[in-house]
């Protein structure tokens, strides 16, 4: 799964940059690139433990 997110997060930060830097931009690409991105980010990070794991187990 991460290897299908992460090429993606990276194209729509790559649209996003293109809209930033032309004369033209539009809005709405650029938000939702940046909402692509953000979901991938959140989807990588659910992956990550917290640091309070091993305290929230002991309190089980």
């Amino acid at each position: 799964m991460k290897k299908f997110i992460i090429p993606i997060m990276i194209v729509a930060i790559m649209v996003a940059l293109y809209q930033q830097a032309s004369a033209e931009k539009n809005v709405y690409i650029m938000v939702v690139a940046i909402v692509i991105f953000m979901i991938g980010m959140m989807k990588l990070s659910a992956k990550t433990p917290s640091k309070n794991q091993d305290k929230e187990d002991e309190n089980v």
